[in-house]
């Protein structure tokens, strides 16, 4: 596995500071304008998002995990229909309990034996949807159906999972890093695997708030060089970076945090006998945590292939934090709409001081 490592804004990976043990939140006025331009917005990559957009987003979630009372009524009567392509647990889940106890209500539609477009023009679905719901939830292959759809309709549309993205996943990640390390700035954040949907959004999450992301990956599974190239000139502004390898040895080793995901995502199954002895080197077991720092923590977007790309022990460890990941998708994406429909414009905390 020994390879190069390519690092973008290396400047930042030589004076990397320590992990911050408390995050920076931002003002009242910087929180309002984040919150004025993000409603009515859609979001179909992290890359749609501002540094600032992208920081409230994660200061809201952490006030609504911390006092759901709050927002109870915030999104009362709101509609939001779920179209997913692809079988579902936790982003399904997440997305109607957030909304319902908000206020608003989730209707889902299985859309996994019937591509979306096949029976009905994207378009003109659009032009009927906007009418009934407030926002679109979409979990699709491709990524230009959510593109489109959200060119169309008037009302904010999601991306819970494409072949390109997965921001909302990628959110909640950095959402429980933040509450295990207080902030994600100058931590060190290592991804494994296979440079897939999950990975980008990753990275360009890493990028914005300011961590350093280094991605160990076989030859041939690197991440997209567009997405990469996006990152590094996010990271340019916040002080963090982007690294590349195919050395997951050499990545992991001082790690704050190790992320690996399933070798073979969906609609690449024909892949998977090709693809399993690619990736064996790359998986994330007690050896390859052991290099990482005695704090490390790590993730996984679930669900896991277990012995596979992590095995029982590290998974089911006690540096393990999968299920806080689970938990937090419903208290991200809270934050998430309660943005893209307007249902709040300061914290409430600010409100009752």
């Amino acid at each position: 596995m020994a390879s190069k490592t390519i690092i973008m804004n290396a400047k930042a990976m030589r004076s990397k500071p320590a992990v911050q043990t408390s995050s920076v939140a931002l003002s009242e006025d910087s929180f309002a304008a984040a919150a004025d331009s993000l409603m009515g917005r859609d979001l179909c990559s992290i890359a749609d998002l501002s540094v600032q957009e992208t920081t409230a987003i994660m200061e809201l979630a952490h006030a609504v995990k911390a006092h759901p009372e709050d927002f109870r009524r915030a999104l009362d009567a709101k509609q939001m229909v779920m179209f997913f392509e692809k079988a579902s647990l936790r982003t399904r889940l997440t997305f109607e309990t957030a909304i319902n106890t908000l206020g608003g209500n989730a209707i889902f539609v299985d859309q996994t034996q019937s591509p979306l477009g096949e029976r009905e023009s994207l378009a003109d679905m659009s032009r009927n949807l906007e009418r009934w719901m407030d926002v679109v939830v979409l979990r699709t292959y491709a990524h230009e159906t959510i593109t489109e759809m959200a060119s169309y309709a008037r009302v904010p549309v999601i991306n819970a999972l494409s072949d390109y993205e997965h921001p909302c996943q990628a959110l909640a990640d950095f959402f429980t890093l933040e509450e295990k390390f207080g902030s994600v700035r100058g931590l060190k954040f290592v991804y494994v695997g296979d440079g897939n949907n999950v990975c980008h959004s990753l990275i360009l999450t890493a990028a914005q708030l300011g961590a350093h992301c280094t991605v160990a990956t076989p030859k041939g599974y690197a991440p997209k060089l567009d997405i990469v190239a996006q990152a590094i000139e996010i990271a340019e502004s916040t002080g963090g970076s982007i690294a590349l390898t195919h050395d997951a040895v050499k990545a992991a080793e001082g790690a704050d945090a190790i992320y690996t995901d399933v070798c073979t995502s969906m609609g690449f199954e024909h892949e998977a006998t090709k693809r399993a002895p690619i990736f064996a080197p790359y998986q994330v077991n007690e050896k390859l945590m052991s290099l990482a720092a005695p704090h490390a923590v790590f993730l996984h977007c679930l669900p896991a292939h277990r012995n596979a790309e992590v095995t029982d022990a590290v998974l089911d460890g006690p540096q393990s934090i999968v299920f806080d990941q689970a938990e937090n998708r419903m208290h991200a994406q809270k934050a998430l709409i309660l943005m893209l429909l307007g249902g709040v414009k300061e914290l409430p905390s600010r409100r009752r001081s």
